[in-house]
């Protein structure tokens, strides 16, 4: 793409970096930012800035939180003896919208890929282990892709849990292998929760 000017190259470079964001797609949407007033732009990057510097883990079950203790870990509501792992927020979005489940989650922060140089360490396994150790839950339940990084996360999770002595299950494959939690409609990720099955070694 040829430019007539810098600074609408250098925006059109920063919004492709997005997922799903090709230069045409950033270039229509600096355009529409140029028409539109300057209190939009203004508001649109302090909100981006916000996202960066006010968001924070809960200290509880890991997701992402305005505060240091999610609203859901917060609630009196839910049921405190189960606990659905998951990959990232959005896995715990999916699950809400299905409103099957009650109980609390853990979110691992992404799942082990060697190919990817992610290792056990830089997720959240420690910070789980420790929260069954100070409230023994009745059951975890393994919520992650139905794929090999998937997979090998269920794996490594219940092979550190069997010291405890906890029921261990996992949703039932009603998802299809190859798919992502945050893509399943609804009915399916409920179903799959309520008619979840022991997890085997």
């Amino acid at each position: 793409m040829n430019f007539s000017s810098k600074t609408i190259e250098n925006a059109v470079n920063a919004l492709s970096g997005f997922p799903g964001v090709g230069n045409r797609s950033a270039l229509r949407m600096v355009m529409y930012l140029l028409k539109r007033p300057v209190e939009e732009a203004d508001n649109l990057s302090r909100v981006i800035l916000k996202l960066k510097t006010e968001l924070m883990q809960c200290t509880i079950c890991c997701n992402i939180s305005d505060t240091p203790v999610c609203s859901i870990c917060n609630s009196v509501n839910r049921n405190r003896g189960l606990i659905c792992v998951v990959e990232d927020m959005m896995d715990v979005m999916a699950i809400e919208n299905t409103a099957q489940f009650n109980g609390m989650y853990h979110v691992l922060g992404g799942l082990i890929s060697p190919i990817d140089g992610v290792s056990p360490d830089e997720l959240n396994f420690e910070e789980l282990l420790n929260r069954i150790q100070n409230d023994t839950p009745d059951e975890i339940i393994i919520a992650l892709n139905a794929n090999i990084e998937g997979d090998t996360t269920a794996f490594y999770l219940a092979r550190k849990l069997q010291p405890y002595n906890i029921k261990i299950s996992t949703i039932s494959k009603g998802i299809s292998v190859g798919s992502e939690l945050e893509y399943t409609d609804e009915i399916t990720l409920g179903r799959s929760l309520t008619a979840r099955v022991p997890y085997n070694i």
